[in-house]
């Protein structure tokens, strides 16, 4: 077709220039031409050409190289190349009430072209609002962590994925609409927000602190009852229960302190 185009072109525009007396053919061949010419459209791979003529869907193609189509059908082309879509970070509040900033990375593609073009207006930003919707809808369902709520068995930190196999699911509902495939999606972002973060790193640190402390106690009583009790068992020294009680909570002193203990050597008798 480009072939026969140019020919039309050039044989009009030379009977024009030799062949005045004939000007009144030669010019309708010549805007003929240039309207064939018009038709003629490259599809590059992963690209697709959505065609509608004078209202109707007639087709798409998909396939790559140089085509011609009727002059008079609308061409709307649609890339297929796999996206990303990074989301900044947006403050929520997590099933228990806590405000978070959580953000999400989604991988996507267009899958059918129909939809995409006519489905929704504007599947970019379509892609945008759902995904940011989906998000907020997720971090409604699962608590940031399990220090208020000890039953959850999934939060947003731990839970990494089936958090995020979730956040696909929801995303894969909301935009097959559009005909969008969802390839990966996932959280790639999450914190406290800013007004609580403080507060919250330091009721992490506490109970750390706390968690660290339980087990120096627990640690603590096995060595000094080890101790008694070998003690006992081998003779080497008979302690009453005043002693006995002394005796434990120096032992409990030096094994919970934060610092080392500083040895004390008594230069007089046992009791002295």
């Amino acid at each position: 077709m480009l072939t026969i185009w140019l020919a039309l072109f050039i044989g009009a525009v030379l009977g024009i220039v030799y062949y005045q007396a004939l000007i009144y053919v030669y010019i309708p061949v010549m805007m003929i031409s240039v309207f064939g010419m018009v038709g003629l459209a490259v599809v590059n791979p992963n690209e697709a050409l959505v065609l509608v003529l004078f209202g109707k869907y007639v087709g798409t193609i998909k396939d790559n190289g140089f085509f011609w189509f009727n002059p008079l059908i609308i061409r709307k082309k649609l890339s297929l190349k796999a996206r990303n879509f990074d989301g900044a970070p947006i403050k929520v509040n997590d099933s228990v009430g806590n405000p978070i900033m959580i953000g999400l990375v989604l991988v996507w593609k267009v899958e059918n072209t129909f939809k995409a073009a006519f489905e929704v207006d504007e599947f970019e930003h379509f892609v945008t609002v759902q995904s940011d919707a989906a998000l907020r809808k997720l971090a409604g369902i699962y608590p940031y962590d399990n220090f208020e709520d000890q039953k959850a068995e999934i939060t947003l930190r731990s839970g990494v994925d089936e958090v995020n196999e979730q956040l696909a699911h929801e995303l894969r509902e909301r935009l097959n609409i559009a005909g969008i495939r969802v390839i990966e999606a996932r959280i790639n972002s999450l914190a406290y927000a800013q007004e609580i973060a403080g507060a919250m790193l330091r009721r992490q640190q506490a109970q750390a602190v706390v968690a660290a402390r339980s087990k120096i106690v627990e640690g603590a009583v096995g060595m000094v009852q080890m101790a008694l009790t070998q003690l006992s068992e081998k003779g080497i020294i008979e302690l009453d229960e005043e002693r006995k009680a002394a005796m434990v909570s120096n032992l409990m002193v030096v094994l919970c302190s934060d610092v080392s203990a500083q040895p004390i050597v008594n230069a007089g008798t046992l009791h002295n």
